[in-house]
């Protein structure tokens, strides 16, 4: 019988080894079923039959004096078809409800996200490269099998400890942050943060060296952008304030049923100081329906674009005119909102409708500030 069962075992490894060795615990049931055990245990009880049901041996006694015993070949026979039966059947019912409940945790794995809206979670320093004299791409790392959990557009929340209060309680400088990554990356996000000498949180990023962690919270909704919203958006730009549009910008050129018409004034100091420029001027080049133009305060001898603030010159050639169709997002440092649309209200809603787009006619319904 030892002998039965090293050849059962070497015909059906897979159910054998199954059946007697421990599997990890599944979220679908707390009961595992031997199937393996089940196929050495039914082997041998038709091998045990074979030997010891008296038919079967009185058919051996005939065999002996009228030819060859065709009952032990027929047994045999029989108890190797059951063991082989039953293996299959193993085979395909273990290797179909495996696959089934792979796939079932990898749809409920999609369906979590890493950010909290409600909670503080701690995101890993992954990497991070200097893309300008001032400014730093920051890396951050989660589970790949789940999602990060950020629409367009949206932002994320950050917080660094800044010391203790009169109580001893920790204080927490917080500050938002666009992502400039494709919110659908598995298992990373991007930062792009301009740190500024007197910048608490951007001091606290420019520290940051891999492997350390920054709690962050959200996502935080901004504008929910549906494909062909619009027929054209217009798009005003200072700084880093580049983020929010590009993760816009992306959106669109990433869905090839997205017809909709993009339009970027980008301003910054100094030719130095654009931000993201290479990848900016490649999705330019590459979608016909993506027009960029750039202006700085400080330009050099070869630059090519525009000088200066952005005016109302440039926003009446580089901007879709006033209409039902047509959005204008905008985003940057205060001053330049003012000069541009004005700012949000105290209470952080939109607000009125000011400066140059007030003077070319665009309306509340037709611009947003981030």
């Amino acid at each position: 019988m030892a002998h039965f069962f090293k050849r059962l075992a070497k015909a059906a490894p897979i159910a054998f080894n199954r059946g007697f060795t421990s599997q990890p615990k599944s979220s679908f049931t707390s009961f595992r079923i031997p199937f393996g055990a089940i196929a050495a245990f039914s082997g041998g009880i038709s091998y045990y039959y074979h030997f010891s049901s008296p038919n079967l041996v009185h058919l051996d006694e005939i065999s002996e004096e009228t030819g060859p015993n065709t009952g032990l070949s027929l047994s045999l026979s029989l108890s190797l078809s059951l063991s082989l039966s039953i293996y299959i059947y193993i085979y395909i019912y273990t290797h179909t409800h495996t696959h089934k409940h792979t796939h079932q945790l990898e749809a409920i794995n999609h369906t979590r996200n890493s950010l909290n809206p409600d909670k503080w979670i701690e995101f890993k320093l992954q990497d991070r490269a200097k893309v300008s004299h001032n400014a730093h791409l920051f890396r951050f790392s989660f589970d790949p099998t789940v999602k990060l959990g950020l629409d367009v557009a949206s932002c994320l929340i950050t917080r660094a400890p800044l010391g203790q209060d009169a109580e001893g309680k920790t204080k927490y400088v917080i500050r938002p942050y666009t992502p400039i990554s494709d919110p659908d990356s598995r298992g990373y996000f991007d930062l792009l943060i301009k740190v500024y000498p007197e910048g608490k949180m951007s001091q606290h990023f420019a520290s940051l060296k891999p492997g350390d962690v920054v709690e962050v919270k959200g996502p935080i909704e901004k504008l929910r952008y549906t494909p062909n919203m619009k027929k054209h958006i217009g798009m005003i730009a200072g700084g880093t304030g580049i983020t929010p549009m590009l993760q816009v910008i992306e959106a669109i050129l990433k869905n090839p049923d997205d017809n909709t018409q993009v339009s970027l004034l980008y301003a910054n100091v100094s030719p130095d100081d654009i931000l993201l420029k290479q990848k900016l001027d490649v999705l330019a080049a590459s979608y016909p329906n993506l027009k960029i133009f750039y202006t700085v305060d400080n330009p050099s001898k070869n630059w090519k674009g525009g000088s200066g603030y952005i005016t109302k010159d440039m926003s009446v050639k580089g901007l879709p005119a006033p209409s039902d169709d047509t959005l204008i997002l905008v985003c940057g440092p205060p001053g330049m909102m003012n000069h541009i649309s004005g700012d949000k209200a105290k209470d952080r809603s939109q607000g009125e409708v000011s400066g140059i787009l007030k003077e070319l006619g665009y309306t509340e319904k037709m611009v947003y500030k981030f």
